[in-house]
């Protein structure tokens, strides 16, 4: 776009309209023809600004002009077709986009060189320090667990702090930035900010030192009272309603509201906070917490519910705020739960009560922690049989918000993964070593500061293999999904046969990416020597190995084949694979009419008390029947008839195939 200084006669046009120019004031226009939209302007500095062709039509029908109005300018670029008016002290040292539109705002200003949030430490789970992780407009749940859990590692910390500064110093500017689409109404201060395309900002009270990134397909929405701080707003996301935010990362398609307020946090994509509070926590993605009693503070947690009044100590009054604790994915609190750090809470277990032994239960997952006169009862397992925790992992996919097609974190949904896997395998054996040590016939055994009862000792052993002996045989039938029909034993071992030896030992959980520790360890490496080389290089390296799942899955669940079917793969018949189907039938269906009778509690007599208000039984049970539906068609129950019956031909079909 070309500018060029307004002549002495347009001077004078705008300053027949009560516009006033300072000493210093140079003023270009690119369309003087449209000068007659800026009236009551006071300009400063460079000023340049372009067309003033175009009107906005706002909710109600009421039609604004384009232009400028009653506002004072220094050193600002307006675009084509924007309306600034109404700014009650001034703009300074900004570039606004096209077609937006800002009015009834009090100050809009950067003072000096700002990186507009990049390169602030957040000091996440311990709020003395010793864990910051640099936030930048690219971060990502997985850079974020390495800068925070890997510090014994202190070339990794020094390479990713440096690549973030690097990040950092490229946005650097002496000007902020606010794009085309924007619409900012009724906000008092903002401060060294850049906001992105398609950002609405309505009645916020502050926003400083922070960057509001979106655009067309995923629009950022910060709405009344809101004050933030030294912050990174990803795109999709949703702030409202007097929400506070002080050092803190946002991820993409977050949401939060209703007066909750955070400091030195960082939530990843598609969390949610309304009405309670959170302190120094690593939110990973789907970490969801509505109550106003709730208490986040100095966890990790991911594809985590809080119930409400959950709450958590990080200091024991000692040296001060300094212990930690983690629930791995999947992790619940009841309503009223209270965790004393330090601990660790196995994926997918529901904590009830208060417990403040500091249990460490990470390879036991699928629990129950339950406290009985204080005392930490741990029932293994037994989270596989619940409703509640299968219907989570139905929601998670259907539930990701994020429409920005450049989707920063990787995550990965799957209920059973090698992470959980192998931790059901090392719980077995040591459910199998308690047995062992205190007798078969003992009635309580003690692990990790928590009481086991031989009942559910023993019922945990049986739902852990039966898990087992699902996930591999969904593995082994994926695997065989091509076979064709009178393939002969060469046929089947040449498809089961892995097509990578990566894959094999030990899995991590990164915040959402599950991959072999190997490979996090090769990117690691990469990253210390200096082979990756930019905060966007370590996002491609882990989308590359978020793609390349379940090739590097299937590596990892041949080698524990011998162990849980009893014959070596590379020596598999036909008849062996029959014999896999067939348990993993066993499995699949035992599993599924577990979480029949599971769903049934919710239709039973107890779960319809409250019903047919002044009524008989039969009006309570109609009325139960009008709110909830009935038991045979509730679309769960439904679902988990109709995937027996699926798994079951799917079985059935590779069988006769196998054996044509």
């Amino acid at each position: 776009m070309e500018y060029r200084i307004i002549t002495p006669e347009e001077r004078a046009l705008l300053e027949a309209a009560g516009c006033h120019f300072e000493d210093d004031a140079v003023v270009e226009t690119s369309a003087p023809e449209t000068l007659k939209y800026i009236r009551r302007v006071r300009f400063s500095g460079h000023v340049r600004f372009g067309r003033f062709a175009a009107s906005f039509t706002l909710p109600g029908g009421l039609k604004k002009h384009s232009g400028l109005r009653d506002v004072t300018l220094h050193n600002v670029t307006v675009g084509d077709d924007t309306l600034v008016e109404n700014v009650s002290n001034y703009i300074a040292n900004y570039d606004i986009g096209h077609d937006t539109i800002i009015e009834n705002v009090d100050i809009i200003l950067t003072d000096g060189e700002s990186r507009f949030g990049n390169g602030t430490d957040v000091s996440v789970l311990n709020e003395t320090g010793g864990r910051e992780v640099r936030i930048h407009d690219r971060l990502t749940a997985q850079t974020a667990y390495l800068a925070a859990m890997y510090r014994f590692r202190p070339k990794l910390i020094e390479q990713l702090n440096r690549l973030a500064d690097e990040y950092a110093d490229r946005v650097k500017s002496d000007r902020g930035h606010i794009g085309n689409h924007v619409w900012i109404r009724n906000t008092r201060a903002i401060t060294a900010t850049r906001i992105g395309d398609h950002a609405v900002l309505t009645g916020v009270s502050r926003i400083r030192n922070a960057s509001v990134n979106c655009n067309a397909d995923a629009p950022v929405y910060i709405g009344h009272g809101v004050i933030i701080d030294d912050t990174i707003i990803c795109s999709g996301s949703r702030i409202e309603d007097n929400t506070t935010f002080l050092r803190c990362f946002i991820g993409q398609s977050c949401h939060f509201g209703h007066g909750y307020s955070a400091s030195d946090s960082l939530f990843f994509s598609n969390c949610q906070g309304e009405n309670g509070e959170a302190c120094a926590i690593f939110a990973g993605p789907f970490t969801v917490t509505h109550h106003k009693s709730t208490l986040l503070i100095a966890g990790m947690f991911s594809f985590m519910n809080a119930g409400s009044g959950s709450n958590q100590s990080n200091h024991m009054y000692k040296l001060g705020p300094i212990h930690q604790g983690t629930l791995e994915r999947g992790a619940k609190t009841a309503s009223d739960s209270y965790i004393l750090w330090p601990a660790r809470i196995g994926a997918f277990s529901l904590v009830m009560g208060r417990h403040v032994t500091h249990s460490d239960t990470t390879n036991l997952p699928f629990s129950y922690l339950i406290e009985q006169q204080n005392t930490t009862y741990l029932v293994p397992g037994v989270n596989l049989r619940s409703v509640g925790t299968i219907r989570d992992a139905q929601k998670w996919p259907k539930r990701d918000g994020r429409k920005d097609p450049d989707r920063l974190d990787c995550i990965n949904y799957n209920l059973l993964s090698p992470y959980t896997i192998q931790k059901m395998v090392k719980g077995s054996e040591l459910l199998r070593n308690l047995q062992y040590a205190s007798g078969e016939l003992s009635d309580l055994y003690s692990y990790h500061s928590t009481k086991i009862r031989n009942s559910s000792l023993r019922k945990g052993l049986e739902l852990y293999r039966t898990a087992i002996i699902k996930f591999l045989g969904n593995s082994v039938i994926s695997r065989l999904s091509d076979l064709p029909e009178g393939a002969s034993d060469e046929q089947i071992r040449a498809l089961l046969r892995p097509s990578t030896p990566v894959g094999t030992g030990k899995w991590a959980d990164l915040s959402g990416l599950i991959a072999p520790k190997s490979e996090v360890n090769r990117i690691i490496e990469a990253i210390e020597n200096g082979t990756i080389a930019s905060v966007q290089q370590i996002n491609d390296e882990f989308a590359a190995l978020h793609r390349s799942y379940y090739t590097l899955e299937w590596t990892w669940a041949y080698d524990l084949i011998s162990k849980y079917f009893g014959f070596d793969p590379d020596k598999a018949t036909a008849e062996d694979i029959v014999r896999v189907v067939e348990q993993w039938k066993e499995a699949v269906v035992g599993l599924d009419k577990m979480l029949y009778e599971d769903a049934k509690k919710e239709f039973n007599l107890a779960s319809k008390t409250g019903f047919g208000a002044d009524g008989t039984v039969r009006e309570k049970e109609a009325d139960f029947e009008q709110v909830r539906g009935v038991f045979e068609s509730n679309s769960f129950v439904t679902a988990v008839l109709d995937h027996i019956r699926a798994k079951t031909a799917l079985g059935d079909g590779l069988i006769a195939r196998l054996r044509r």
